[in-house]
């Protein structure tokens, strides 16, 4: 029985690896588990026992499920390393009936397959089987070929035990020729097919299983399956009838076997044992005391509040006598203020139902817009690079202009829907504040030329270099602060500053600050300024254009990440935003660097576009064929499965929705049979879709519509 405890081992190291999250108490569940894990690596199991029982009791302490279900397991591998099955077996179940509560994991299906292998050295090998496909059950659910890997050496292994060697032999050759296996589990059924060889006096196949065995175990050093694989060599030798090499690995097999019996003495003295479990048992009483006198408590509580409740209810019985008419008033009021509260209920309904409607219609306003403004942005973009006459090319750049600011009209809406619709929460993420902020300075450098203002940044050398926050929304906040400040001002300066309020082991406190020496904000728009659609004053809108939408996204992003925007201003003086923001410190991270494309990589590549709109189709090819890509179109999904099955593609361009069944089913179809070729996906994206939810669908990388040219060619070349 031996081989069943050796791979329990190999089992909990492996797939039994979830590590307690480190804590700043020194008593709590994970600090005594990893006193216990450490005391067991060293066979101090009279300490790992203590240990254990500490993180119980503190697990029953804070009444945590999960805690109180890993400990039991815990406690569990401790007996049954001991050998005291019949414990492990009630300590195990004690952890799963806990585990039924949870959502099943791997430490569930770990105690699952622990409970089996105390039922295989009990010699009950059907309650055992039973447990190990339970066990199988949930690892193949959640996904861990390993584990599963390991129950299969295990079924083998008590195939063996019932006699069935035929069936445990197809197990191991399963086993053996997986390559991507552990080669500790190679090397155990490279054994157990050898020993079955040699029982059928195939003596040739048995020493060629055992000798690949012994060469796998060489790397792994475990001298339990190495002592085995001498003593079976020594026999398969001796039936061979070569003696010299018998007596070879008998000797083998016998220093071997002594120097395990040294490493495996007793490993707790059994008064020790009997101390800790009679110690548990009285602390099992202790506990059930402390419940009972704490429902013989509530039950006095119940009582007293059974007996106050009918002397109140006295009381008033003979009040309601005096107050008989007043009650009728009463009633009556009570009756009007249910029927208003039933309008306003109504009134709340209907406003609620009108915000989802108003939501649910700028979404997809916005969704379809960006398909005819994808028609226009592209075709102007075709014929720009067409080098049209002197005289067209003003009415072109003024399409392009009117076409970016439609798009980043709809982009703010979008986004204004989003931020409202309450499904935009913040990230924690690792980024270098300092250099975001620099990379914005770069890209808005032009758009201050064109104003002729001074842009600059002034950085606290004190701020942590890297810190844990949301860079996305805070780049969306300058960008829109600092593209106002570069719109209202001529001739001027724009800075942005950032100071260090406070710093401490675990965070930074940071302000800042965007100023200008623009046209100011008049004092009774202060207040206003934040609203959607709110700009100083109608000739200010006229002159400069812009939505009014930006300084709303701006106050709700700050909100998000729990700070307060703050303004001053003053008409022909300018205007200052500040804010203060709290970040974790990060660590330190490589600086990524920008890449662009290789106009060489696209040529000759054939490219396969999943489009139904006509337009679109034929802008698309345009833009591909211009770059010497050679494409390919069809309509709906149905078509690309088929396609893709019968033609070799080096990209796919999948358009998200189409008739039939959608771009996302058509690429989950694809992903079956061809998991290589890239797939993009080209989506008019709304309020229901994300980036990560297209990728999750087995797409590679996203393209949003209307294309930005640049970007579009960059992401091709980056996924061919």
């Amino acid at each position: 029985m031996k081989q069943f405890i050796l791979f329990f081992i190999l089992f909990s190291s492996l797939i039994y690896s979830r590590e307690r999250p480190a804590t700043r108490e020194s008593d709590s569940v994970g600090y005594y588990l990893g006193l216990a894990k450490f005391n067991t690596k060293t066979n101090n199991y009279k300490n790992a026992l203590t240990n254990t029982q500490k993180s119980i009791d503190y697990a029953n302490a804070h009444k945590s499920v999960i805690d109180k279900a890993y400990t039991f397991s815990s406690l569990g591998s401790i007996y049954l390393e001991l050998k005291k099955y019949d414990d492990a077996i009630i300590t195990f179940k004690k952890s799963l009936t806990l585990y039924k509560t949870l959502v099943p994991s791997s430490e569930e299906a770990f105690s699952f397959y622990s409970l089996g292998l105390c039922y295989m050295e009990k010699g009950n090998y059907s309650k055992a089987e039973v447990f190990f496909d339970k066990a199988e059950t949930i690892y193949e659910k959640i996904r861990i070929p390993k584990a599963i890997e390991l129950l299969n050496l295990q079924k083998g292994l008590l195939y063996r035990a019932k006699g069935k060697n035929q069936l445990a032999a197809t197990i191991f050759t399963s086993i053996i020729s997986k390559k991507d296996n552990d080669d500790k589990i190679k090397a155990e059924a490279l054994y157990q097919i050898g020993t079955i060889e040699s029982k059928n006096n195939r003596n040739n196949l048995a020493l060629n299983y055992l000798n690949r065995a012994l060469n796998l175990n060489s790397k792994n050093h475990d001298i339990d399956l190495k002592a085995k694989i001498y003593e079976a060599l020594s026999h398969a030798y001796e039936k061979n009838s070569e003696i010299p090499n018998s007596l070879f690995y008998l000797k083998k097999h016998i220093a071997l076997k002594d120097s395990i019996a040294t490493l495996n003495k007793e490993k707790i003295e059994d008064q020790d044992y009997t101390k800790f479990k009679d110690d548990e048992q009285l602390k099992t009483i202790a506990q059930m005391d402390k419940e009972k006198k704490q429902q013989e408590k509530a039950s006095k509580f119940a009582k007293l509040i059974s007996i106050l409740a009918i002397a109140l209810i006295s009381i008033l019985s003979l009040l309601s006598l005096s107050l008989y008419k007043n009650n009728i008033i009463r009633n009556q009021s009570n009756l009007l203020l249910k029927e208003k509260n039933k309008e306003l209920q109504i009134a709340k309904e209907n406003a609620e139902k009108a915000s989802k409607s108003r939501s649910e219609f700028l979404s997809t306003v916005s969704h379809e817009l960006r398909t005819p403004l994808n028609a226009i942005n592209g075709i102007t973009h075709l014929l720009l690079e067409e080098k049209p006459k002197k005289n067209q090319l003003d009415y072109l750049n003024s399409l392009q202009f009117s076409g970016n600011y439609l798009l980043t009209f709809i982009n703010e809406i979008l986004e204004i829907n989003r931020i409202e619709s309450s499904t935009v929460e913040a990230e924690n993420i690792n980024f270098n504040l300092k250099l975001l902020l620099a990379n914005i300075q770069q890209s808005l450098k032009e758009l201050a030329s064109n104003n002729n203002n001074k842009y600059l940044i002034e950085i606290d050398d004190n701020i942590p270099d890297n810190l844990i926050g949301d860079p996305t929304k805070l780049s969306q906040i300058f960008m829109n602060l600092i593209n106002n400040a570069l719109k209202f001002t001529k001739n001027g300066e724009v800075k942005v500053i950032a100071k260090l309020n406070s710093l401490n082991k675990e965070s930074a406190s940071v302000y800042f600050e965007v100023l200008d020496t623009g046209i100011g904000i008049p004092e009774d728009k202060l207040e206003t300024v934040f609203d959607s659609f709110s700009q100083g004053s109608i000739e200010i809108n006229r002159k400069y254009g812009g939505t009014g939408l930006g300084l709303n996204i701006v106050k709700k992003l700050i909100d998000i990440l729990g700070g307060k925007i703050k303004l001053e201003s003053k008409v022909d003086f300018g205007s200052t935003f500040s804010f203060d923001l709290n970040f974790k410190l990060g660590t330190e991270m490589a600086v990524a660097v920008t890449k662009q494309y290789d106009e060489s990589l696209l040529a000759n590549k054939k490219i396969l576009l999943v489009e139904d709109n006509k337009i679109n189709q034929m802008i698309t090819k345009k833009m591909l064929e211009h770059k010497k890509m050679i494409c390919e179109v069809i309509e709906n999904g149905e078509e690309a499965i088929e396609n893709v099955k019968d033609h070799k593609y080096d990209l796919i361009l999948m358009d998200v929705h189409l008739p039939g069944i959608n771009g996302t089913i058509a690429t989950e179809e694809i992903r079956k049979f061809d998991d290589h070729t890239p797939i993009i996906a080209l989506t008019a994206i709304s309020l229901d879709e994300n980036r990560e939810m297209l990728l999750s669908f087995g797409m590679n990388d996203v393209i949003t519509k209307p294309f930005d040219p640049n970007n579009f060619y960059k992401v091709i070349a980056q996924n061919i």
